[in-house]
C-alpha cells in the first residue's frame, strides 16, 4: 500500500517554473484582497456568473449537459431537476454553494468528503452517494478508432478508506507542520485523490470541488469570482495530459507531481489575471459604459463575444452592450465577425 508524505515531497517542487507561478499568484492575491474588501457589493454579479459557469463546466467535462435556460434556472434554484443530468447538476450546485458559504468550517476529513459526495447525488436517488466504491474500478481511455484501453488502475476497493485517511492526514501534517505553500500541497492532494479514485462515480467533479474548497481555506478565493472549473474545461486536454504524466509510477511512489502542480497553478494564475481584468473595468467609474465596452475590445487580442463582454461588465445591461457594439461597428472602430450565435468582435487595428 502506498504511503502519503507531502512533508518530504513539497520542496522537490520548487523548480524555477513553479516558483515563478507561485510568485505571480501571491502578487495578484495581495492586490485583489484589498479590492474584494472594499468592493464586495460590486462583485455580487461576478459571483453569480461564476456559479453558473462552474456548475456547467465541471459537469460538461463529464458529459453532463442541459440547456442554457434550464442551467440558469437550476443554479438560481428556481426550478426542480427533470432529468438525470439535471439531478446531478443540481447536486453540484448545492455542494458548490455549501463551499462558497461555509468553507472556513469544512475541514479536509474523510467524513466530510463522504458528506460532500452524498450531497452531490442527493437528487438522483442513487445509493452510491456518500459511499466509497464497493468494487474495483479502472480509468479507461478511447483512441481515435474507438478502441478502449486502461489508462490507470486506481487503488482497489478494499484499500480505499485507508488511502483516503492517509491523504487527509498527510495534507494536515504538511499544512500544519511545515513551511510549505498550500498552493503546492493542494494539487498534490488532488492528484492523489484522483489516483485513489474512491467512488464509483463523481470522482472528477469531487476533485474540482475539493480544489475549490482547499483554495478558499488557504485564502485564495478567486474562484468565487472567476470560474476555475470553466478554465479547466477549456484546457481539458492539457489537464488530462498533466494528470496522466503525474500518475506514471504512482503506485510505486515514484511519480512526478510537477506536471499536475504546474498545470493547477497555471489555472489559478489565469483566474487571477482574468479577475484583475474584470476588476479594472468595474472600478473605472470615470468611464461611461460605452467607453468601458470600447476599452475591453481594444485591449483584447483577437476576437471577443458579447457574452464575454457581459461577463466582464456584469453591471451593464445586454441592451446597452448591444447598442454600444452597433455604434462601434458603425464607426468602424471594431469589426463584426460571423453572425447569429457565432458573432464575435475585434478591434479594427487598420483604423489606428
Amino acid at each position: 500500500m502506498r504511503n502519503y508524505n507531502y512533508k518530504d515531497e513539497w520542496e522537490k517542487l520548487l523548480i524555477p517554473e513553479v516558483v515563478s507561478l507561485l510568485t505571480q499568484i501571491h502578487e495578484y492575491k495581495g492586490e485583489q484582497t484589498l479590492f474584494i474588501g472594499s468592493k464586495a457589493d460590486t462583485l455580487t454579479q461576478l459571483v453569480e456568473i461564476a456559479k453558473i459557469q462552474s456548475t456547467e463546466s465541471s459537469n460538461k467535462i463529464e458529459g453532463i449537459y442541459t440547456s442554457d435556460e434550464r442551467l440558469k434556472s437550476l443554479v438560481a434554484n428556481k426550478t426542480t431537476p427533470r432529468t438525470r443530468n439535471e439531478q446531478e447538476i443540481a447536486g453540484y450546485r448545492d455542494v458548490l454553494s455549501t463551499i462558497h458559504e461555509s468553507y472556513d468550517f469544512i475541514p479536509v476529513k474523510p467524513s466530510i468528503i463522504l458528506q460532500l459526495h452524498r450531497d452531490l447525488y442527493k437528487f438522483s436517488g442513487k445509493s452510491i452517494g456518500g459511499s466509497y466504491k464497493a468494487t474495483d474500478n479502472v480509468i479507461t481511455e478511447e483512441d481515435s478508432e474507438g478502441n478502449k484501453f486502461v489508462r490507470f488502475q486506481p487503488v482497489p476497493a478494499f484499500e480505499t478508506a485507508t488511502a483516503i485517511d492517509g491523504v487527509c492526514e498527510a495534507f494536515d501534517e504538511a499544512i500544519n507542520q511545515t513551511d510549505a505553500d498550500p498552493l503546492l500541497i493542494i494539487p498534490m492532494f488532488v492528484l492523489d485523490f484522483l489516483c485513489i479514485h474512491p467512488f464509483n462515480d463523481g470522482n472528477g467533479r469531487m476533485s474540482r470541488l475539493l480544489t475549490i474548497l482547499l483554495l478558499y481555506r488557504a485564502g485564495y478565493i478567486v474562484g468565487k469570482y472567476v470560474s476555475i472549473e470553466k478554465m479547466i474545461e477549456q484546457t481539458k486536454e492539457t489537464y488530462y495530459e498533466a494528470l496522466g504524466n503525474s500518475s506514471v509510477n504512482w503506485h510505486d511512489e515514484k511519480n512526478d507531481y510537477v506536471p499536475f502542480v504546474q498545470y493547477t497553478l497555471g489555472v489559478v494564475l489565469a483566474a487571477y489575471r482574468e479577475f484583475s481584468s474584470r476588476v479594472k473595468f468595474i472600478a473605472a467609474s470615470n468611464m461611461s459604459k460605452p467607453e468601458r465596452i470600447r476599452e475591453i475590445i481594444k485591449e483584447t487580442l483577437g476576437k471577443i463575444t458579447k457574452t464575454e463582454i457581459m461577463e466582464k461588465c456584469p453591471d451593464i445591461s445586454q441592451v446597452t452592450i448591444q447598442r454600444a457594439l452597433n455604434d462601434l461597428v458603425k464607426s468602424r472602430e471594431i469589426l463584426k465577425i460571423g453572425g447569429g450565435r457565432y458573432t464575435s468582435y475585434m478591434w479594427n487595428h487598420g483604423k489606428d
